[in-house]
């Protein structure tokens, strides 16, 4: 049975790893959701389209802080703490309460790529979600074009699902999805990594 937790089911709390923080969007950070965010690259597989103007990135924050606000699916900036600037956001982009069950979303700056940040990233997501919501299922879908946001997944202990054709309509055109999930009840690998990359920035100290 799904029980929203005493604060808000989607409170969204300040999250840490080894170098990311995870935390609330401010009006603050439309600079650097813009930096990333004007990248035709970055935004080729997602549902939103590269923005042209700060003030677009403005609005993207106003958006958020709304949702906050009213304790609905939302997203936390990605900080990277070597530099200090926000450099994508993941979060929830749907959830059933019937079920139990939540779809997770993520964007990334394009310097970052390739690095692990979004592997890092999701596997803190994956753990928050089942260890201080009561959320029992967990999805993730990408392009089929885009078969490194499947890497992710998988690396964080989702199972591909299945192939769902021309689920979404994205850039002017009917596209297929990949599908991943993960239960409560499965391995979470994503949390070996975590303690891992802990270990080593501290032993790099």
């Amino acid at each position: 049975m799904f029980t929203p937790n005493p604060y808000g089911l989607f409170s969204m709390p300040t999250l840490e790893t080894p170098r990311l923080i995870l935390r609330r969007i401010a009006m603050s950070d439309a600079k650097d959701i813009f930096a990333y965010s004007a990248d035709e690259e970055v935004a080729r597989h997602v549902l939103w389209s590269a923005q042209k103007s700060l003030s677009e990135a403005k609005d993207y924050c106003k958006y958020m802080m709304r949702r906050y606000r009213s304790d609905e699916p939302a997203s936390w900036g990605i900080v990277e703490k070597a530099s200090g600037h926000l450099v994508g956001t993941i979060g929830f982009m749907d959830y059933s309460e019937d079920n139990a069950s939540v779809e997770v979303g993520y964007s990334l700056a394009r310097w970052l790529w390739n690095g692990g940040y979004m592997t890092e990233a999701l596997a803190r997501v994956i753990d928050y979600t089942f260890d201080a919501m009561d959320i029992n299922r967990i999805e993730a879908q990408h392009e089929l074009t885009n078969p490194a946001s499947g890497r992710v997944m998988e690396k964080c202990g989702m199972r591909r699902e299945g192939l769902l054709r021309q689920r979404l309509y994205n850039k002017g055109k009917y596209v297929d999805v990949a599908l991943y999930a993960i239960l409560r009840s499965d391995p979470r690998p994503g949390h070996a990594l975590l303690e891992r990359e802990s270990h080593d920035s501290t032993h790099r100290l």
